[in-house]
């Protein structure tokens, strides 16, 4: 007999856990839609010449391929395959989708007649990765993210600064929200004398907090760069204060770089246009921060929680033109990613679940047979009518066991109608957590519960 399993780095959500992440789903979505996002979805798998590149090297070794067909290797001789060395294009034409934000600059090249800019969408799916399951890291987990594309302006940074911090405040969850801006980077690369290598820089100084100091040196010069480049970044990888002192030396610094001025002033902007309306949540100017993601080109997002020990719970940055390599040319656009996987694990450890969150049938009838049944129909379709979660327990069984159930499924109130209460046209509650019971006239019971 087969023992049933699932692969690893996925889960199976309870009907309970089900109702938490859906409370994750609506927050984050409400405050979306307050800020004036439209919802759109898009395929699990998309063609892999739509995934292939956009990623950088280590994102495409992370991406899912799906054979052309289930049987497209049956009878196929396994030596004989790999000595003709076929290309992967030649069986595996599509592919998981790694992200929300790639499949979404395809979209709106495909749609570009359809919609307005600039177009601010969000969007709830499930992304995939091939990547090593561990602790906060799973292969298949859900992503929400918020655009704006079509827009140079940096009140959209500002705007989903505030969306994150609106977010986390609801959750009650405390953040630390890093900033940074990848011309800063281009800037650093280019007056250390390594501006080919600026790739290689960022993909290494973005695991400093999981590898160390020492390991990303070493990783830095196994990529080429050399020891004098290595010398002069560690100041400034290690640059401490304020994010005024901070700034103050980057301007010495980067002050033979124009891009890496232009960088410094677009965070100035919006470090500037947040202190108008002051985030709840700690913003803090890291240049250790770099996004490995090759398609980044300006102001880059990432947040930690404070009071748990896990990965970064939400990022995101600017993007120049990844719209051009789909042939939609010059559209800047920006854009974050709230993990909901690691913030459902966040708020687990927090206990952090507000009790309406996670309550699903709030009444439970009793059913003592068909005459009862009868009676409490319509009863319960009035319950439902005004919005409130209700059950009849389907057969006449003993007492205890549907007691039991209500116990079992975490509902507050249990409805019984013997024949007294037919008699009088009412009904018993009884309230499972204190024991205590009230009889109530049948229209009464919607007002109990409204």
């Amino acid at each position: 007999m087969q023992t049933p399993t699932i692969p690893k780095g996925t889960r199976d959500f309870s009907p309970s856990e089900m109702a938490k992440r859906n409370y994750i789903f609506d927050t984050i979505s409400a405050v979306f839609r307050l800020y004036g996002f439209q919802q759109i979805e898009t395929p699990a798998m998309e063609n892999l010449s739509t995934l292939m590149g956009k990623y950088g090297e280590e994102g495409d070794k992370l991406l899912f391929k799906i054979l052309n067909s289930g049987d497209f290797l049956a009878g196929v001789d396994a030596a004989a395959w790999q000595a003709a060395s076929l290309p992967a294009s030649k069986i595996c034409e599509k592919g998981l989708r790694y992200d929300l934000t790639v499949p979404f600059a395809r979209y709106v090249v495909q749609h570009r007649n359809e919609i307005t800019f600039p177009f601010r969408r969000f969007q709830i799916q499930p992304v995939w990765r091939a990547d090593r399951p561990q602790k906060g890291r799973y292969r298949e987990f859900f992503q929400c993210d918020a655009d704006i594309i079509g827009s140079d302006s940096l009140l959209n940074e500002l705007e989903l600064l505030q969306i994150i911090d609106e977010v986390f405040s609801r959750f009650k969850i405390r953040v630390s929200i890093k900033i940074n801006n990848r011309k800063i980077l281009s800037g650093i690369a280019e007056i250390i004398g390594e501006t080919e290598k600026i790739t290689d820089i960022t993909v290494a100084i973005d695991k400093l907090d999981k590898i160390g100091l020492e390991n990303v040196n070493a990783e830095l010069s196994a990529k080429g760069v050399s020891r004098e480049a290595i010398e002069k970044l560690q100041p400034i990888i290690q640059l401490s204060g304020s994010n005024e002192e901070k700034i103050s030396v980057l301007r010495n610094v980067l002050k033979s770089s124009e891009t890496g001025l232009k960088g410094l002033e677009e965070i100035e902007t919006v470090l500037t246009k947040t202190a108008l309306n002051p985030l709840a949540a700690e913003l803090e100017l890291d240049l250790t921060l770099a996004r490995g993601l090759n398609y980044y080109t300006g102001a880059i997002f990432e947040v930690k929680a404070l009071d748990v020990q896990i990965g970064s719970i939400t990022g995101g940055g600017r993007y120049d033109n990844l719209t051009g390599v789909f042939g939609l040319q010059g559209v800047s656009g920006v854009g974050i990613s709230f993990g909901a996987d690691r913030i459902f694990d966040v708020l687990n450890q927090l206990d952090l679940y507000p009790d309406a969150s996670t309550q699903q049938t709030r009444v439970l009838f009793v059913n003592f047979g068909e005459t009862e049944e009868n009676y409490i129909l319509p009863l319960a379709l009035k319950l439902r009518k005004s919005g409130v979660p209700t059950e009849i327990y389907p057969e006449a069984a003993k007492l205890k066991k549907q007691f039991s159930y209500a116990d079992d499924n975490h509902i507050p109130f249990v409805a019984i109608a013997g024949e007294s209460e037919i008699a009088e046209g009412k009904i018993t509650i009884k309230d499972m957590q204190s024991g205590e019971q009230k009889m109530l006239r049948a229209e009464e019971i919607v007002h109990l519960f409204a």
